[in-house]
């Protein structure tokens, strides 16, 4: 009878532990930028675009000076980030698209760190841009563990801002008669309130609500309202001729007067809406429980009439979207979690896309993807000891005659026209001396050239649907 009782209070014991440890996870909010470069952020140095809301989460937690997105494009950034896997892994690896609408969808057996978390009893929300398979594929993000979805399915259809649909989970949602000759409802503001809704009606529970605004990318359109005037006429303009709306329009980007004053304005747009979920978190009463994660899905970008030499978007780094360079594929990351993280702390340490989810999986005691290339850097993030580091960090790119690209400790190795294989020169430079990467010093180092080589070759594995069959 003593051993039942004894028993019966263990488990009653372990029982009422799980359930407090439960309700002690944190709240996760995962904010991705779309082409925000490095240095468009004021606490990344960006001196023309005030953004404070995103700086005051800085100033009270940690930035990243040497974090990766997962590659220098879209889709695969984001199949890197969800699936905890490089892109010599990872399912998606370039931006296929799928007619009429959409685009290759993640495949059935793939496990994302959002189904996990849903396994382990957080509420879980994605609210923007997808980009990862169509309604009723098996890239379907209701099939990828979000309960619920709102925005744009299709990143194709993501470059418009006054779309005439937006997709509720499985319901095409009509705009009727939006487009920019008759604009009416700005679909990055409608996509925040649903957000916004989410964090309100899953206060009271464990949360994951994953933001992957369209903001800033092209097209250049943004309301006219207090933002815009406060950029309109403070920059030098060359108007920027584009593929007007109309019916039976392409989809592409929009005519703009004032590219500039509109990139600004979009950019201070996305730190309002920071702002906005930050509100809303506090009036909840779980801001303090809520670890909130912000970065970029690649480098900045020069289409649809921007200019990120003008902004210095990528700060001092070479290269943009599409580059592998670190103006490519080095992106902001700025954490705020203020039960765990100390205030304003600078945080060099190496990491990528694909160490999110095994980051984020740690924290919130949920089983482990079953397939990664990440490394959890929750010790990072909480002041432990114990940091594991990479060997190295991988990057492929199936545009342009292919690139790849490794960064082995201080230094980093660029291959450019990949697919020649052996015969495409192997790059490298010396980031510490040279974040710039105008210094190659490939002849000075053949060891560490002929490593990089051996990285390119093993780290990946060849894809039906992306090939890349590199020759060495």
């Amino acid at each position: 009878m003593r051993a039942l009782i004894y028993f019966g209070l263990t488990l009653l014991a372990t029982v009422c532990q799980d359930i407090a440890v439960g309700q002690n996870r944190p709240n996760i909010v995962f904010i991705l930028a779309d082409d925000l470069g490095y240095g468009d952020l004021g606490v990344y140095g960006q001196t023309k675009i005030e953004t404070p809301h995103i700086d005051r989460l800085a100033k009270n937690g940690l930035l990243f000076t040497d974090f990766y997105s997962g590659a220098p494009v879209c889709a695969p950034s984001r199949s890197a980030l969800l699936t905890g896997q490089h892109t010599g892994h990872t399912y998606i690896r370039g931006n296929k698209e799928i007619q009429p609408e959409g685009q290759e969808p993640l495949a059935e057996n793939v496990v994302t760190f959002a189904e996990r978390l849903q396994q382990s009893g957080y509420q879980t929300g994605a609210f923007g841009k997808w980009g990862l398979g169509m309604v009723g594929t098996s890239g379907d993000p209701n099939r990828r563990g979000f309960d619920e979805f709102f925005g744009y399915n299709c990143q194709r259809e993501a470059h418009r801002y006054y779309p005439n649909h937006l997709w509720h989970n499985d319901q095409r949602i009509e705009l009727e008669g939006n487009n920019t000759a008759d604009p009416q409802i700005y679909a990055p503001d409608l996509i925040q309130t649903r957000a916004l809704a989410f964090i309100r009606a899953h206060s009271q529970e464990p949360f994951f609500l994953f933001v992957p605004t369209p903001l800033p990318h092209a097209e250049l359109v943004v309301p006219e309202d207090s933002l815009f005037q406060k950029y309109k006429g403070r920059f030098d303009e060359t108007p920027f001729k584009g593929s007007d709306y109309g019916p039976g329009a392409p989809i592409g980007y929009s005519s703009q007067e004032q590219p500039r004053a509109t990139f600004a304005a979009m950019v201070a747009r996305l730190d309002r809406h920071v702002g906005q979920l930050v509100e809303t978190l506090e009036e909840e009463g779980i801001l303090d429980n809520t670890i909130i994660i912000f970065t970029s899905d690649n480098g900045a970008h020069q289409e649809g009439g921007a200019d990120p030499m003008y902004f210095q978007s990528s700060g001092n780094l070479r290269g943009y979207k599409r580059d592998l360079y670190e103006g490519g594929i080095r992106v902001p990351l700025i954490v705020h979690w203020p039960d765990r993280v100390d205030r304003e702390q600078i945080v060099h340490h190496v990491a990528a896309f694909w160490d999110i989810g095994p980051t984020l999986l740690q924290l919130a005691q949920a089983d482990s993807l079953p397939q990664s290339d990440g490394i959890s850097f929750l010790p990072t993030l909480i002041g432990e000891a114990g940091q594991q580091t990479h060997p190295y960090l991988y990057w492929e790119f199936h545009e342009q005659g292919g690139r790849q690209a490794v960064r082995i400790g201080d230094y980093k190795a660029v291959r450019m026209n990949a697919l020649r294989g052996a015969e495409a020169p192997v790059e490298l430079y010396h980031l510490p001396t040279d974040i710039g990467e105008q210094r190659d010093i490939a002849e000075a180092h053949p060891e560490l050239v002929q490593q990089a080589m051996e990285i390119m070759s093993a780290a990946r594995e060849e894809h039906p649907l992306f090939p890349f069959w590199p020759t060495y």
